[in-house]
C-alpha cells in the first residue's frame, strides 16, 4: 500500500487514500500526529533498536557496519539488568515525559530534522542521525500499520524546499540521502520526495471550485517553505503539473526558531541574560542562546562543554545578582533547557487562543515562573517572522504573478501575530489556514496515489 509520510521537525503523520479522500493514522491515542522526538535509556540502544527492526537482507550488512555500536548497547543491557523484551525507547509525548522524570540518566533527541543537511559532519554522524530518523520511521510506520490495517511498502516523504541555509545544494544531498536510507530500513520498498508546502497546496485543491493562483506558506517546524501554484478544478487531474509551480522558496527558519526566541528573550533573563555586572559590562547572551538553541548539534556541544561551566562560575564572581546564575548552573547540571524551549512552545501555542499566559517553571526552583503575553511574543519573534514574510514576497515577485489567496499551514501558522504579520506585509489578499498539523500528510498521500496507483 501507497502512503504519504510527513516526517516533520516538530510532529509525524502518515496518510493513505481511502475511498478518494485522505484518512490519517492515528499514531498515539487519538491523536494524528507524533511529536518527533526520542527517549531511549542509552543512546546506543537506538542503534539496537534499528537493527532489530531490518529485515534479513539489510541486517547483516548493518551490524557490519555498527559492530563496536552495537557492541555497546549490549554492554549496557548486561550491567543495567534490561532483557530483550524491555521497554527502553520512548516515543512522542511518551519521550518528553520520560525526559522530564529522568532527564540526567538517559538520551533525549527532539526535532531531528533540523540537523539534517549539517556540513562538515564526521561519518560516524551521519550514521548516527540515520540511525535516530530510522528507528522513529520504524516506529511510525508500524504504528500506522495498525492503525490503518494495512501493509506500508510505498512512500512519499515531505521535503522542505532548503533543509539548511548554508550550501543548500550540498546540504540538501545529504539530508535526502539520509531520509532515503532511513525509509527503505524502516521497510519501505518504493521512495519518492514532494516538497512540503506543493503536498500542502495538494490539499488544499481538492476543495477549489474555481481556478485560482495560490500562495501555499507551510511554517514548519524547522523550516518555511512558501510555493506559489496555479491549482483548482482544470488542473487537479493533470498528470504533469511543472508548469503550475510558479516558485519555490525556503529557509531554514520555523517555528522552533520562534521558541527559541521566545525562551530567550522572555524565560532567559530569569536566569541571568541581561543582568547587571559589578563591573558596569553587559553580561554576555551567547551562553543563554546556546542554551535555548536545541536545534542546533553546535550550540548544544558548547553549552555542555567544560569551557562553558567555567564560564558560567567566573560570571557569577562578577554578578551584582549572582543567585541568578546558580539557578542557570542547575537547569544545565539537570538538562532542563529542552524543557525550557518546550515551555516556550507550549506558550506559543497557548497564546493563539489568549491574550496571556504563564511559563510555569517550578521544576526547576518552587515558584518560578513568568507571565507572557500576545504582545511580548511579536515582539520576541520579530526577527524570524520577518525572515518568514521575507520567502513570501521573494516567491511572490519570482513567480510574477498576484495571489488571489494565500493558503497557510504548519503548527505555528496558527498563531494569531504570525497570521497579522502576514496580512499587514504582503497586502489586501484573503489569507486561508486549514489543517495546520495534516495538510502536508494528506496531499502527501493524494500524491502518492498518483505516482503508486
Amino acid at each position: 500500500m501507497y502512503c504519504g509520510f510527513d516526517y516533520g521537525t516538530s510532529n509525524c503523520a502518515l496518510g493513505i487514500m481511502s475511498n478518494g479522500e485522505p484518512r490519517l493514522a492515528q499514531l498515539e491515542g487519538h491523536h494524528k500526529y507524533l511529536p518527533s522526538a526520542v527517549y531511549a535509556l542509552s543512546r546506543d540502544l537506538i542503534t539496537e533498536s534499528v537493527a532489530k527492526g531490518l529485515s534479513d537482507e539489510q541486517r547483516a550488512a548493518y551490524i557490519a557496519s555498527r559492530n563496536v555500536v552495537l557492541s555497546r548497547a549490549q554492554r549496557f543491557r548486561s550491567e543495567e539488568g534490561y532483557e530483550s523484551g524491555d521497554q527502553v525507547l520512548f516515543y512522542g509525548r511518551e519521550a518528553f515525559e520520560e525526559y522530564y522524570q529522568y532527564q540526567d540518566e538517559g538520551y533525549f533527541v527532539k526535532s531531528p530534522k533540523s540537523f539534517l543537511g549539517g556540513v562538515g559532519l564526521r561519518v560516524e554522524h551521519v550514521r548516527f542521525f540515520e540511525d535516530i530518523v530510522t528507528v522513529m520511521m520504524q516506529n511510525v510506520k508500524q504504528r500506522s500499520e495498525m492503525s490503518l490495517g494495512v501493509e506500508l511498502t510505498q512512500a512519499v516523504i515531505g521535503r522542505p524546499v532548503n533543509f539548511q541555509g548554508i550550501d543548500a545544494a550540498e546540504s540538501n544531498a545529504q539530508a535526502l540521502e539520509i531520509l532515503t536510507a532511513s525509509a527503505q530500513r524502516a521497510g519501505f520498498r518504493d521512495i519518492e520526495f514532494q516538497y512540503e508546502p506543493i503536498a500542502a497546496g495538494i490539499d488544499f485543491e481538492r476543495n477549489l471550485t474555481k481556478d485560482k493562483t495560490v500562495l501555499v506558506v507551510d511554517i514548519g517546524g524547522g523550516t518555511s517553505d512558501c510555493a506559489m501554484v496555479r491549482m483548482g478544478p482544470s488542473y487537479l487531474n493533470k498528470s504533469d503539473r511543472t508548469n503550475d509551480f510558479l516558485a519555490y522558496t525556503g529557509e531554514r527558519v520555523g517555528g522552533n526558531d520562534l521558541d527559541i526566541q521566545l525562551a530567550g528573550r522572555e524565560i532567559m533573563p530569569l536566569f541571568g541574560m541581561g543582568a547587571e555586572l559589578k563591573t558596569g559590562l553587559p553580561m554576555p547572551t551567547q551562553i543563554y542562546w546556546n542554551a535555548v538553541t536545541t536545534n542546533d548539534v553546535v550550540a548544544q556541544s558548547v553549552f555542555n562543554s567544560m569551557e562553558t561551566k567555567v564560564q558560567m562560575e567566573h560570571l557569577r564572581m562578577d554578578m551584582m545578582a549572582p543567585e541568578l546564575m546558580d539557578r542557570f548552573a542547575l537547569l544545565r547540571e539537570l538538562k532542563q533547557n529542552f524543557h525550557v524551549v518546550k515551555n516556550a512552545e507550549e506558550a506559543k501555542i497557548s497564546l493563539s487562543d489568549s491574550l496571556n499566559c504563564t511559563v510555569d517553571l517550578s521544576y526547576i526552583e518552587s515558584g518560578l515562573g513568568v507571565d507572557i503575553d500576545r504582545d511580548q511574543f511579536a515582539l520576541a519573534v520579530e526577527s524570524p517572522l520577518q525572515k518568514m514574510i521575507r520567502l513570501m514576497e521573494s516567491a511572490i515577485s519570482e513567480s510574477g504573478e498576484r495571489p488571489d489567496v494565500i493558503y497557510i499551514t504548519g503548527g505555528s501558522a496558527k498563531s494569531p501575530v504570525v497570521q497579522s504579520a502576514i496580512r499587514s506585509k504582503i497586502g489586501d489578499i484573503p489569507v486561508l489556514d486549514g489543517d495546520h498539523f495534516g495538510s502536508v500528510a494528506s496531499g502527501l498521500a493524494s500524491w502518492s496515489e498518483r505516482l503508486f496507483r
